[in-house]
């Protein structure tokens, strides 16, 4: 596994390895973990860029406050969450109590912050590593997304009205299931992993559509931004993230 933060006290580390595919599978389904984050206490992850490293497509200041409030603030309430139920949810990883969430043993309250802040931690540790500019898509990945769409430019088009769709805040992805790709859309904090999701499957790309992601250069032109993350998107991770699915 890559991407390991570890400290010397148990209760206090994350494992984070979004790329190099585990073979684990969520129970009841085929669905790899990708970016499995498992703990008894969280931490912010860091970018591994500069703030200013997406400019002119995305900026510093958005990417400084994303980063350092936003998800801090998802990870500060997942941390509240996991001490306050620390019997019934510690030491499970993110995947395995997405899984779970219609059997927990919890409050509803406490089940909502888990599914928020766990999501949004998730979520915010899986879209930083697709941040990169000048990458070329190819790879496996490319030539599925010509199978399965027909062209880059219809799966462009399709997933970008997915990110316009979806009312309100919320994320739109690509998924696989068993390397067969498909573009959905979740609201608020919530991905394909997740056993209340209406779409299910492997994240392979994930675009936040949160205000807070464009708000500050883009206004509300949520379709400039969309279009704009083409020019950021790592089509190399994006790769590997798609053959921990095959």
């Amino acid at each position: 596994m890559s991407d390991i933060i570890e400290s010397k006290n148990r209760r206090n580390f994350i494992k984070t390895s979004a790329v190099l595919g585990t073979g684990a599978l969520l129970a009841g389904n085929t669905l790899s973990a990708l970016a499995h984050i498992e703990a008894d206490s969280y931490e912010l992850p860091p970018l591994g860029y500069a703030y200013n490293a997406l400019e002119p497509f995305i900026d510093e200041q958005t990417m400084r406050i994303h980063h350092t409030k936003h998800h801090q603030a998802y990870v500060n309430k997942l941390n509240e969450t996991v001490v306050n139920h620390q019997d019934q949810i510690g030491g499970k990883s993110l995947e395995t109590l997405f899984s779970e969430f219609d059997s927990l043993k919890i409050p509803e309250a406490a089940k909502n912050h888990l599914r928020n802040s766990g999501g949004g931690h998730w979520n915010h540790t899986f879209f930083w590593k697709l941040l990169k500019k000048n990458t070329l898509a190819k790879g496996k990945l490319v030539e599925s997304i010509s199978r399965d769409f027909g062209s880059m430019e219809a799966f462009k088009e399709l997933f970008e009205k997915a990110s316009l769709s979806q009312f309100g805040s919320g994320w739109a992805w690509l998924i696989s299931n068993n390397g067969k790709l498909g573009i959905s859309s979740t609201p608020n904090q919530d991905n394909p992993l997740m056993s209340t999701a209406a779409v299910k499957g492997v994240p392979v790309i994930g675009l936040d559509v949160w205000e807070h992601a464009y708000y500050l250069k883009y206004q509300n032109k949520r379709g400039e931004y969309a279009k704009a993350f083409w020019s950021v998107l790592n089509w190399e991770q994006a790769d590997k993230n798609y053959l921990t699915t095959l």
